[in-house]
């Protein structure tokens, strides 16, 4: 099953309404969400300026708002496969 991954910070309003958001896709689709603090692990900090960021197993799908249809298309193909 695949699985997505927001690189959050807890003082963002982008970030919690990002996540908001994909609570209908997570419903839909069945797939978890790790939501992760770019400022508590230094390996994310290539993310510092583009949070909030949604990945898909690494790959990069969105910055700062949700793009739904990006989103849908790539969990449709994680899913196909």
């Amino acid at each position: 099953m695949p699985a997505l991954t927001l690189i959050s910070r807890s003082y963002c309003s982008l970030c919690r309404e990002m996540e908001a958001a994909l609570q209908p896709l997570l419903a839909e689709y069945g797939v978890t969400l790790e939501v992760l603090d770019v400022d508590a692990d230094p390996a994310l900090a290539r993310y510092d300026e583009l949070t909030p960021a949604l990945l898909l197993e690494g790959t990069e799908l969105c910055h700062y708002f949700l793009d739904e249809g990006a989103v849908r298309m790539a969990l449709a193909d994680a899913m196909a496969r």
